[in-house]
């Protein structure tokens, strides 16, 4: 194949499966860091635009299928609620964005290996 290759990137999608059905990726990890930001689920749901419904589904869907506690929730009342993440949250968003990280650096390598420097002929 011969051409220019300066506008082309390669571009990957990673996320995690617990036996075959998906319970992590980039949007429930930006909704996980909107909880941390935030402190609240009904701001997070809002900033990543989702639901709450919806937020609320996804944190008892990763939590059922992981195990393990990801957000502290406080209910409502004189003081307000709000949820907290757990150190197992923090420590899965700091995990996961290390590995699209380095699948990200990977890709990149393979895909100037493969389809030679941006802006050569091949």
């Amino acid at each position: 194949m011969r051409g220019r290759y300066s506008e082309v990137e390669i571009r990957s999608k990673l996320w995690i499966e617990v036996n075959g059905a998906p319970i992590f990726g980039k949007g429930r990890s930006c909704l996980l860091t909107a909880i941390e930001r935030y402190g609240s689920i009904n701001r997070a749901a809002k900033e990543v635009d989702i639901s709450y419904r919806k937020a609320w589904s996804y944190i008892d869907t990763m939590e059922s299928r992981l195990g393990v506690k990801l957000v502290e929730r406080k209910t409502g009342g004189k003081n307000g609620g709000g949820a907290i993440l757990t150190d197992t949250a923090r420590q899965l968003i700091q995990n996961y964005e290390k590995m699209e990280q380095e699948v990200t650096a990977m890709a990149n390598i393979r895909f100037s290996g493969i389809f030679g420097k941006q802006g050569e002929d091949a």
